[in-house]
């Protein structure tokens, strides 16, 4: 993952993504180098328009995290009732068990 990210990196600052300007990287990062995996990468990213396949994950993602932030607030707020259902249940045992005193 270590060798997208630095051609990631490297297109985000608009250098080349080439065999040197990656190995320097993943150096620099302190990543253990294997030049096959450079070339594999370069060549793989030969093609691929970088810009064009970030923007379509974006979309692709955006849909999944919007789906995901009404069902965590629901969860949320069901949480937050059963806490409160809960509280009014120990108050009503509280008044009971005083009730029992004078009764």
């Amino acid at each position: 993952m270590e060798y997208i990210y630095a051609a990631m990196l490297l297109h985000t600052t608009g250098q080349e993504i080439n065999e040197e300007n990656v190995k320097k990287v993943l150096e620099a990062a302190g990543a253990e180098v294997d030049d096959a995996r450079i070339k594999a990468l370069i060549a793989a990213l030969e093609d691929v328009d970088i810009d064009e396949a970030i923007e379509k994950t974006a979309i692709t993602a955006a849909p999944a995290a919007a789906a995901a932030a009404p069902a965590a607030a629901a969860e949320e707020a069901e949480e937050e009732e059963e806490e409160e259902e809960s509280e009014e249940e120990k108050e009503e045992e509280a008044a009971a068990g005083l009730g029992a005193l004078f009764g």
